[in-house]
This record gives C-alpha cells, structure tokens and sequence, in this order.
C-alpha cells in the first residue's frame, strides 16, 4: 500500500517493529517527520494491537490530524477509537480494504466510514489506493466502513466454501472428471466466474489434488461478527452461518459430533459404523 502511494506521488513514511521495513524507529518519529495536517494509517491486526497502537499515536498527534483504521477491527471498537480521540482534536476514519497482496497491481476495495470532512481530506489518498475504475465508497459515518468490511467478508466466506464443496463434489465422482480444468472452463464467461475462482484455479495449476495442503481453516473474526449481527437484526443469513461452522468443522480431525450421528444412525437404522 505504501508503495501503491509513492507510486501516486504522496509521501510515505512507514514505521514497523521490523527495523528492516521501518522507515523510521518509533511512531514518535513519525509523527515528527510528517507535516502538519497529518494522516496517520494504521494497518496492524485487530483489537489490542490496533487499540494500543491508536492510543499511542492519540497522545502524539495535534488536532486536526487523522487517523485511519485500515485493519479488520470490529465496527463497535472503531465507533469507540473515534469518541477516544475526538476531545484531543483528532479524527478517525475506518476503512475496510481488499485486495490482499494484489492491491499493488490491481488497487484495493475501500469501503471508508468517516464524516464529510475527513472523507474530503483523505480522498486524494483514497483514490490512489483503488482501482481506475471504482472500488472507492464513503459508506457512511464512523464505524460504517468496517461493518461494510465486515459483511464482505462474510460473503467472502460463503463464496469460498461453496466453490470448496464444488470442487469436493466433481473430485468424488466415479466419472473421472477432470477438475482443474473444469474449474479453469468455469472461469470465462460463466455465471459463477470471480477472483476467488481464478485464485483456486491457480492454486490447482500449482498443485492439482491440493494435497500440499491441510483441511484446516482459521477464521479471522468478520464472519464471527457478520453472523452477530445477522442474529441481532433478525436477517436469515444460512449461507454464511453454514460456512463459519465449517471451518469450525475443519478443525477437527474426528468430529465428536458426527461420532452421535454415527451412532444414531446405527441405533435406528442398523447402517454400518466406521471403527477405528
């Protein structure tokens, strides 16, 4: 992202915890070595680490700098860093972004919560971060942005698994089908073609059965949160609950759950058990 902008003509200092890749040895310094407006991007992983990092740079700043959330935090806690640095002067926009580690070349999606005026003032930064040809929205007021973020990335997850169970299917059939290549026919001009299927159909030219790999997903919090709050506003949202359990599911090398199903159905019906 930083190189996106220099590339883009803004300048850019970076402090990080790896000497290596910092451009300067504590956020103190970066704050002396940006002029005044200044715009303060923090991009570190979700809750402590953001909150400390945040009320740090709070002590730091003067009024009528910025602080930008570009990391996965939960909308609540963004809604709460605004109302701890509004008395000290400061602003705060959240900013949900996508792209991954192809945002350098392709630009990244921005989905940005903020007031009027600092949307104005960080916009020129804005569009040099997203692609020429969208991907920009003020989505709303403080907190507006990660939530934006945080249901995409609930989509995200119910995308991701129905491709999984797509490719588990065609893998499973007696006719032989070959996978990589449908997955790869899939991709142009179908009705389900998108990044995400691009991204398998490369993961699958690297290693065809995926068998590098381990069926094992984490998850990072959004779709945890998406959930929340599809139960708190009463929204039916079976896809991407479905798709949470299941990377649940994965972590499991023996589900005890499907041992009672196993035994259930035994009890019942007499069908057949694995033993270990």
């Amino acid at each position: 992202m930083a190189e996106r902008l220099r590339r883009a003509g803004h300048e850019v200092v970076g402090f990080d915890r790896d000497p290596k890749i910092a451009d300067v040895k504590t956020l103190a310094e970066l704050v002396e070595a940006l002029p005044a407006p200044r715009v303060a991007w923090v991009m570190v992983p979700a809750g402590e680490p953001t909150k400390s990092t945040i009320t740090e740079l709070g002590g730091l700043l003067s009024a009528g700098d910025l602080v930008v959330d570009g990391g996965n935090s939960n909308y609540q806690e963004s809604i709460a860093r605004s109302e701890e640095l509004a008395p000290k002067g400061v602003g705060f926009v959240d900013c949900g972004v996508s792209g991954g580690i192809w945002g350098l070349q392709n630009g990244y999606g921005l989905m940005v919560g903020a007031g009027d005026e600092h949307f104005a003032l960080l916009r020129p930064i804005l569009e040099a971060l997203a692609p020429a040809d969208g991907g920009l929205v003020h989505a709303g007021p403080v907190g507006a942005g990660h939530f934006t973020k945080m249901v995409h990335n609930g989509i995200e997850y119910g995308l991701m698994q129905a491709y999984a169970e797509g490719y588990e299917i065609l893998a499973a059939s007696e006719l032989g089908i070959d996978v990589a290549g449908a997955v790869e026919a899939w991709r142009h001009g179908t009705v389900i073609r998108s990044w995400l299927l691009d991204l398998l159909a490369g993961a699958l030219e690297e290693d065809p059965g995926l068998t590098k790999l381990k069926g094992w997903a984490d998850d990072s919090g959004e779709g945890r949160w998406t959930v929340e709050e599809a139960i708190r506003l009463a929204v039916p949202a079976p896809v991407i609950s479905s798709a949470l359990f299941a990377r649940f599911g994965s972590r499991q090398e023996d589900s005890p759950a499907m041992k009672v199903v196993a035994a259930l159905r035994q009890q019942f019906g007499g069908h057949p058990v694995h033993n270990e």
